[in-house]
C-alpha cells in the first residue's frame, strides 16, 4: 500500500489522463472504497421468555416483598441496594435476594406474580431477568412441594444406612449417611438442617428439602466418593444420570 503522499500524487496523475489506464493489481486494494459493514442483527431486543411468564402461587403460599436495603456484594464489595422476597409455604420459609433493576408485581386476587425490568436494553438486566424468576418459581415450588434427589449405588457391595451420631452431631437429632464404597472404612456424610435423607433401599438414598440447591449440593457431595467411569458403569449415580460405557483397554 501506497503512502499517503504518494497515493495523493498518483491519483491525480490519473485524474488528468484521458485514456484507460490500468492499474496494477497490488494497487487495486488501495484504490477501493470501502464497503459499508452489515449489521451482525438488525432485529430489536425480545423480552424473556420466563421472565414474561406469570408465575402461578399454589394455595397456602404467602409471598412478602421488603422494602430496599444497602448491601455489600460479596464478590465486588459494592454497597447495592437490594430486596428481600419471602416465599412462606406449608414446608417452611425462604429468603431471595432481588436486584434493584427488577420489579415484582403481585396480584392477590388472582395469585399470580409477574416480574419486569427497567431496561431491556441493557445486558445484565436481561440476564437477571429469567435467573431470578427460576430462582423464585424454585423456592414457590419448594415451601409447597419440597424437592428430592435419588441417588443410586452401583457396585459390588455398595450399601448406604442413614443413622445418627451423638459425638458428631453439629445440632441435636442430625443424622449421618453411612456408605459402604469399597473403602477400608466407612464414610459418613452428616445432613444438612432443615434437610432429611433416608434409604428405601440398601442402594437407594432419598434427599428432601425446600432448598433445591442445597439439596443437590448435598447429592454432589456424596457423588464424589465414587463418581461414574465409564469401563464398568460403576459408582454413585444422581437422579437420571448415565454414562456412556467404554471398551476396555487391550494390550
Amino acid at each position: 500500500m501506497l503512502a499517503p503522499s504518494r497515493g495523493k500524487v498518483l491519483e491525480r496523475a490519473l485524474a488528468g489522463t484521458n485514456a484507460a489506464v490500468t492499474l496494477p493489481a497490488f494497487l487495486v486494494p488501495a484504490f477501493q472504497t470501502a464497503a459499508p459493514r452489515r449489521q451482525f442483527s438488525n432485529t430489536s431486543n425480545r423480552p424473556s421468555k420466563l421472565g414474561r411468564t406469570p408465575i402461578s402461587i399454589p394455595p397456602g403460599v404467602e409471598l412478602t416483598i421488603g422494602e430496599p436495603t444497602v448491601k455489600r456484594d460479596p464478590t465486588t464489595y459494592l454497597r447495592i441496594p437490594k430486596r428481600t422476597v419471602t416465599v412462606t409455604g406449608p414446608l417452611g420459609k425462604l429468603d431471595l435476594e432481588v436486584l434493584p433493576f427488577l420489579n415484582i408485581s403481585y396480584d392477590e386476587a388472582s395469585r399470580r406474580a409477574t416480574l419486569s425490568i427497567e431496561n431491556s436494553k441493557i445486558k445484565q438486566q436481561m440476564e437477571m431477568w429469567g435467573t431470578t424468576w427460576a430462582y423464585l418459581n424454585r423456592h414457590i415450588i419448594g415451601v409447597s412441594e419440597g424437592h428430592t434427589a435419588i441417588l443410586r449405588l452401583v457396585g459390588v457391595g455398595y450399601r448406604a444406612t442413614v443413622e445418627e451420631r451423638p459425638r458428631k452431631a453439629e445440632y441435636p437429632g442430625q443424622k449421618f449417611v453411612c456408605l459402604k464404597l469399597g473403602f477400608t472404612h466407612p464414610v459418613e456424610e452428616p445432613v444438612p438442617f432443615g434437610m432429611k435423607a433416608s434409604t428405601p433401599q440398601p442402594t437407594r438414598i432419598l434427599l428432601e428439602g425446600i432448598n433445591r440447591e442445597e439439596v443437590m449440593s448435598f447429592a454432589a457431595r456424596i457423588r464424589r466418593w465414587r463418581r461414574p467411569e465409564p469401563y464398568k458403569g460403576k459408582g454413585i449415580f444422581v437422579n437420571d444420570e448415565t454414562i456412556k460405557l467404554k471398551q476396555k483397554k487391550i494390550k
